[in-house]
């Protein structure tokens, strides 16, 4: 298949799904600690629609949906390799790490060793993990 027949291109927006317990809680560890923008969330409660909010940065090809919904709620079932790694290309800042910590997170040793030599794990309030990694990305 060549480039101009694949229907995914480096383009291509993509949006990750993830049930939350609490939005309010998600949103302030993704936003207030993170650093992301709220790109868009429901603002009125539809019945038999998913509460969400979705958060990344504008103009960039990706952003989080989380959902959570009342009349139907599921019990989010992070693992310990569901993770969203951020590839910082620079040591990790601390200020940063509290940042996290303080809107909610949990710092946690990572499953993969890898991750405890080459960055910090974050734990989110629902227990999916966020790794921040010293090292760049390189394709």
């Amino acid at each position: 298949m060549t480039a101009d027949q694949h229907p995914i291109g480096a383009d291509t927006h993509v949006r990750l799904a993830r049930p939350s317990r609490d939005l309010a809680a998600a949103e302030r560890f993704y936003v207030d600690g993170l650093g992301l923008s709220v790109l868009w969330r429901t603002e009125e409660r539809v019945p038999g629609e998913h509460d969400l909010v979705m958060v990344g940065l504008p103009g960039g090809s990706w952003h989080f949906e989380l959902t959570h919904d009342p009349e139907r709620p599921l019990e989010p079932t992070p693992t310990v390799d569901d993770l969203f790694v951020v590839y910082l290309g620079r040591p990790v800042d601390d200020a940063l790490v509290e940042r996290l910590v303080a809107a909610g997170g949990t710092r946690v040793a990572a499953h993969n060793p890898y991750w405890d030599t080459y960055g910090v794990t974050v734990a989110d309030p629902d227990g999916y993990r966020l790794v921040l990694c010293s090292r760049p990305w390189k394709a």
